[in-house]
C-alpha cells in the first residue's frame, strides 16, 4: 500500500493575526453598541427635557392669563398714605392692546406687571381701563387712603 501522507497539523492555531483581528472586531462591535446606546439615551433625556420645558411653558402663560383678555391684578401699595407720601399703583393685564389710569399723568402701558407711583393729595379712587384689539373694555378700581 502506498503510505499515507502525514497530516498536515491545523495552522490556524499558529496564526496570531486571525485572533486578534478576531478581538479587534468584538471590541469595535462594543465600542460602538456603547456609543450608540448613549446617543440613544442623550436623545431621550433630551426629548423629555424638551417635553418638560413645554409644560412649564404653557404653566407660565396660562398663570399669566393665556389667551383671554384680562385684567390680572390692580392694587395699591400701600393703600394708606400720609399727606405728601407716595403710594404705588401696580397693575397686570393679559392680551390688551391699550391701558390707561385715571386719574393718572404718567404714561402706562400694557404690561404682567407693572408699578407707577402716584402722590394723591386725599383719598383718591383710581380706575385702570384696558381694552383689547376687537375693542373691548374692562375695568378695575382701587382706592388711596391719605389720613
Amino acid at each position: 500500500m502506498l503510505a499515507d501522507p502525514e497530516p498536515q497539523p491545523f495552522k490556524g492555531f499558529r496564526n496570531p493575526l486571525l485572533y486578534t483581528s478576531i478581538l479587534l472586531a468584538i471590541a469595535l462591535v462594543y465600542v460602538g453598541w456603547i456609543f450608540f446606546s448613549r446617543w440613544q439615551e442623550n436623545r431621550e433625556l433630551e426629548r423629555k427635557a424638551a417635553e418638560e420645558k413645554k409644560a412649564a411653558d404653557q404653566s407660565v402663560v396660562e398663570m399669566l392669563g393665556g389667551n383671554q383678555f384680562a385684567i390680572l391684578n390692580f392694587y395699591a401699595s400701600p393703600g394708606e398714605i400720609g399727606r405728601g407720601e407716595t403710594a404705588q399703583l401696580c397693575y397686570g393685564v393679559s392680551n390688551a392692546k391699550a391701558v390707561r389710569i385715571e386719574p393718572q399723568t404718567s404714561a402706562v402701558w400694557p404690561s404682567y406687571s407693572r408699578c407707577v407711583n402716584v402722590a394723591p393729595k386725599k383719598d383718591t379712587t383710581y380706575t385702570l381701563t384696558a381694552e383689547d384689539a376687537a375693542g373691548h373694555i374692562k375695568t378695575a378700581t382701587v382706592t388711596v387712603k391719605v389720613r
